[in-house]
């Protein structure tokens, strides 16, 4: 096996991610709470409404929640596509979508810095990131998930480079710049993120081969930009700059169970389950490898990313479906070479496969080659009016069914030929379902879940820009965001009012469906 790293096949498949991130990207409306959010703090920092340089602000007050780092950059992008009105959902996405795509290529040269030499480990462990739901969804929606995942791949890269003789100090660098990377979007998951990595270059003692003067350099100036930031929002907001750590940072998902959150720790298991596959049957038995393994430096460094990130995220109060986000680095990094064995049937160059799991392993491709039948026989069922409910569905189903069939049916056979084409077939199948997916509203799906925001939001321009409330709903950033202006929830004497009930001796200024915008002058509030 060569041990030429493949970089030509690493831009290949970043390409290909690149291009499948920009698939109906901008044909369903921003939602709620983040993307609106953000969208709106990017908005403001174009139109340069901070108290100071850099420094973000929400509907005009100050923005405490998260470091401006993604929404800079996408305020650079509404100024390079400027608009007449409000910047566009594409114009919104395009950064982090195509700087979430980066962690594909970035995870291939994680697993390579751990299996030197290993090229069907690299190339696994990219195709894994780049076909994984969660991953490919998350990253092209206007929310600092997909780029945090990017940068904590960095961060990693960047320590496992410590112990190179070689240039120590450009090794701190970016380690530094990546850590200062996080510290510009979501400054707390920073501490886990280099916990996680410490724990893993204890464990294997590589401190011992630091360079420790000019790495220590490298890393200091890595992380200016990052504490400098920080540093002027103290200056000058004061104490306030701590709520961005503290009271809405880590102290509310570790103290408040917010709305979303009645599973605890079980949505992130849930949104694992529901996204990992098919390359979740390898992780029960990746988990046990690594540990037969743990000598080696794959198996500490896998180990220890995994049990540290997930125990700074299943004790979370606050749980939401993306929190989840930096486990599936972890998890890549176990699967990767489990997939190559089964392709090559042999150890990888650096790594000996435990003798106990092989007879297990080599019975994973006829679960996948189940599934994809199972899943055509329910596209066959869903051809009947009765099940006409899933209709929307069937051409995802058709390609994951074909794609998990054909090649799991490979990846049994003897030629190692046919079982590359065979792990081709499972990666084209998770592709063609993505690409169908996001060419539909279906990848969007919270947006079905309540109300569309849009219609109402053109209510509004009966306003002539008075100030609005809503009756009956909590405030929504997304209609805020598509009425151009901030729409609470009515607790106050405010005439104009939005409602989805009817408003007695109310004055109707405009009607949409069962919405109608009312002026309720010398009206008591509503609750």
């Amino acid at each position: 096996m060569s041990s030429k790293l493949p970089w030509r096949i690493l831009f290949t498949l970043w390409f290909v991610a690149a291009v499948l991130s920009l698939v109906g990207l901008g044909d369903v409306p921003l939602r709620d709470f983040d993307e609106a959010t953000v969208a709106r703090v990017a908005f403001e920092l174009h139109q340069g409404q901070g108290e100071a340089a850099w420094l973000p602000t929400l509907w005009g007050n100050p923005y405490l929640n998260k470091a401006p780092g993604l929404h800079l950059i996408i305020a650079a992008m509404i100024g390079i596509n400027p608009s007449s009105g409000l910047p566009d959902e594409w114009t919104i996405r395009i950064a982090p979508a195509l700087l979430s795509t980066l962690v594909v290529p970035l995870g291939g040269l994680l697993q390579w810095r751990l299996q030197p030499g290993d090229r069907s480990s690299t190339l696994a462990m990219s195709a894994i990131l780049m076909t994984l739901l969660p991953v490919a969804r998350h990253g092209r929606m206007a929310m600092l998930d997909g780029t945090q995942l990017t940068v904590m791949a960095a961060l990693w890269l960047g320590l496992m480079h410590l112990t190179s003789t070689h240039q120590p100090r450009r090794a701190g660098l970016l380690t530094g710049l990546a850590a200062s990377a996080m510290l510009l979007l979501k400054a707390p998951l920073l501490v886990p993120a280099a916990a996680a990595g410490a724990v893993a270059i204890v464990w294997g003692k590589e401190w011992r081969h630091w360079q420790l003067p000019e790495t220590g350099l490298g890393i200091a100036a890595g992380l200016l930009p990052g504490l400098a930031w920080h540093g002027w929002h103290a200056l000058v907001r004061g104490q306030s700059a701590l709520w961005l750590w503290g009271g809405d940072g880590a102290g509310r998902v570790l103290l408040d169970a917010g709305e979303g959150s009645d599973l605890g720790w079980r949505v992130p298991l849930i949104e694992m389950l529901e996204g990992g596959w098919p390359w979740l049957a390898l992780f029960p038995i990746a988990v046990l490898w690594a540990w037969q393994l743990k000598t080696t430096r794959w198996g500490r460094w896998s180990l220890s990313l995994l049990v540290v990130m997930s125990a700074s995220i299943l004790p979370l109060r606050t749980q939401l479906p993306w929190y989840s986000h930096p486990l599936w680095l972890p998890v890549a990094l176990l699967c990767a070479p489990l997939l190559a064995w089964i392709v090559n049937q042999r150890a990888s160059p650096s790594l000996d496969t435990p003798l106990l799991l092989r007879g297990v392993l080599t019975r994973v491709p006829r679960l996948w080659t189940l599934m994809g039948l199972l899943l055509l026989i329910l596209l066959g069922a869903s051809m009947t009016p009765l099940a006409s409910a899933f209709s929307d569905y069937r051409g995802p189903a058709a390609a994951l069914g074909l794609g998990w069939s054909v090649g799991g049916s490979l990846l049994m056979t003897s030629s190692i030929r046919q079982r590359r084409l065979g792990a081709f077939s499972l990666v084209c199948g998770n592709l063609g379902a993505l690409a169908l997916i996001f060419s539909s509203p279906l990848w969007h799906w919270e947006l079905n879940e309540t109300w569309p925001v849009q219609p109402v939001a053109d209510l509004t321009t009966r306003g002539h820009g008075q100030p609005i409330t809503i009756v009956g709903h909590d405030e929504r950033p997304s209609l805020n965001w598509y009425a151009k202006q901030r729409i609470p929830r009515n607790r106050s004497d405010k005439r104009l009012r939005l409602s989805d009930k009817q408003q007695h001796h109310c004055e109707i200024l405009a009607r949409h469906q069962k919405w109608t915008l009312t002026d309720c002058d010398n009206m008591l509030p509503e609750d």
